[in-house]
């Protein structure tokens, strides 16, 4: 049953979604009304997955997909305030939490309100990033969101299996929280990577698109489970996977990189769709949930309240204490910190976007029911509403005031337009003496069989074609009518320039001359580019391979 509910939530879901976006409205903010209103409608079975489900089979793909867009070098100069924010923050909320929660509910040991603090600490920046992009926050705040968000659920997680284990008794790997942290995030980003760079070399001799991309879509799922079997964290294997794969990623065919990109945009529509709408669906259920334990439905509801206000208080609160305490060392007239990363209106931005998401919910419904004695789980009705409460009421009150605090703020950086305009001319100027050199080259050795003058004339077409796609177009069709064998060098002539130029972007990356921002994007025009070469070479193989067939059967 619960397979064909999901499909429809799916379906639906996408259906609100693209309503959302024509109005200009935030889809994950109208999935989770729409989720929570929908609830209350009479007879409606719940939609329920195990928690390991949710961690298992949704985060995993999301992480990934994250990854492999997220740039390596980006990712090492944000990196102390992706730690920041990843780590610290994560802790900061989570004991905060659970010294709240201890006041409030004296009955509650302290290692409950930590598995508390633990489930509602981590923030989901897809919904976050989504906006700021749309309303064009600075790459660095992006930047620091999503590194954010790749780190900041191995932190939670780990606390949370630390917490459930003091409170159950159970026995975790090492007896000491901090030594179980450092095995977490080796041992998961030591899985992630052998899996990563196993894939990579297997991927490099298929020659196989649609099974380099499956082998692509399976991977999330192996660094997961595998650094779980082994007791690691298994969120920082699909990062530290996802991360390598998309550095490595200009390594394997064009084919295979344009179906992974259609694929992965699909991927992440679908999972994001569903999440949303599943979070706000849950709303009516906990609710009975907390009724039929007994407790007192108001008293639990003013007690999730007040975690969604230290919540919500907190990160900002952490966040300009950040600022104040290096502003104070700057006026010192010390330099040992350094210039910040994010300026003053950047870090309220940054403060404010910790919306919740999936792991919280996830994490929630991981609280076991009993512990060892027999005994009921202390308090698990509270962390039930009180994740589902911060995770709803983060999205809608800090997600719907994202759009006017960025707008109020003016964080748009008119210096970082500048800088990724010269990084375009550097990028173009690249592009353009690498072409030149292959032409010129080839030029000095013309194919045999081909009259010189003919041939530079082609030379020159191919000059003319890499101009833009346009001219491209014009010239390869005129290339097609001259005859199958101009059409077939100009091909060769023009694929040549191609990876040239993308060997030559690629070398000035890893020199330090071009961000990896921008050859990403400019390597997603060449190729389509290339591409559009390569299949026009199938096409011409398979109908001269068809036409020699043909000779032989006449024959």
């Amino acid at each position: 049953m619960n397979g064909a509910w999901i499909l429809l939530v799916v379906i639906a879901g996408i259906a609100v979604t693209a309503v959302a976006s024509r109005r200009d409205l935030q889809a994950p903010l109208v999935l989770v009304a729409v989720g929570a209103l929908v609830s209350f409608a009479p007879g409606l079975p719940r939609l329920e997955l195990d928690p390991d489900i949710i961690l298992g089979v949704v985060l995993p793909p999301l992480l990934y997909s994250s990854a492999l867009r997220f740039s390596v070098p980006t990712f090492r100069q944000y990196l102390p305030s992706i730690l920041r924010l990843g780590i610290y923050a994560v802790l900061v909320t989570a004991f905060v939490v659970a010294w709240t929660v201890s006041a409030m509910m004296a009955t509650l040991t302290f290692g409950a309100a930590l598995a508390l603090g633990a489930v509602v600490a981590p923030t989901d920046a897809v919904s976050a990033v989504a906006v700021g992009q749309r309303l064009g926050l600075p790459k660095r705040v992006i930047a620091v969101l999503t590194g954010e968000g790749l780190v900041n659920d191995a932190t939670a997680l780990t606390l949370f299996t630390v917490a459930i284990s003091a409170v159950t008794g159970t026995h975790i790997l090492a007896d000491s929280p901090f030594l179980f942290f450092l095995y977490e995030v080796a041992g998961g980003i030591a899985v992630g990577l052998v899996l990563a760079y196993a894939v990579h070399l297997i991927r490099a001799r298929m020659y196989d698109s649609p099974l380099e991309t499956v082998l692509g879509l399976v991977l999330p799922f192996a660094a997961y489970l595998a650094a779980e079997e082994l007791h690691a964290s298994g969120v920082l294997a699909v990062v530290a996977a996802g991360l390598f794969i998309g550095h490595r990623a200009t390594e394997v065919s064009v084919s295979t990189r344009l179906q992974e990109r259609a694929v992965w945009k699909s991927v992440d529509v679908v999972l994001e769709t569903f999440v949303f709408a599943y979070m706000g669906l849950q709303l009516r259920f906990v609710l009975d949930e907390v009724r039929d334990s007994g407790a007192d439905l108001r008293l639990a509801l003013l007690g999730a309240v007040v975690i969604l206000l230290v919540v919500m208080i907190v990160r900002p609160a952490w966040g300009l204490l950040h600022w104040g305490r290096r502003a104070l060392v700057r006026r010192a007239g010390s330099e040992r910190l350094g210039r910040d990363q994010l300026n003053f209106r950047e870090h309220v931005v940054v403060s404010w976007a910790g919306m919740r998401g999936v792991v919280t919910l996830a994490a929630a419904g991981g609280v076991p029911v009993v512990v060892a004695s027999g005994a009921a789980f202390p308090g698990r009705e509270m962390i039930q509403i009180s994740a589902l409460v911060v995770a709803i009421g983060t999205l809608l009150i800090q997600g719907a005031t994202m759009p006017w605090l960025i707008r109020r703020l003016d964080v748009t950086d008119p210096y970082e337009r500048l800088r990724t305009e010269e990084q375009m001319t550097v990028a173009r100027r690249i592009s353009a003496e690498s072409s030149d050199r292959v032409l010129t080259e080839l030029a000095t050795h013309p194919p045999d069989g081909v009259d010189p003058e003919i041939y530079d004339k082609l030379l020159a077409k191919a000059r003319k074609s890499l101009r833009s796609r346009q001219e491209a177009e014009t010239v390869e069709d005129t290339a097609e009518d001259a005859g199958t064998r101009l059409a077939a060098l100009f091909d060769d002539i023009r694929r040549a320039s191609l990876q040239a130029r993308r060997q030559a972007l690629i070398d000035a990356r890893d020199r330090g001359e071009l961000d990896d921002e921008i050859l990403r994007d400019v390597l997603e025009s060449l190729d389509i580019d290339e591409a559009a070469v390569e299949e026009r070479i199938r096409r011409r193989r398979r109908d001269d391979g068809a036409r020699r067939r043909d000779d032989g059967v006449q024959r």
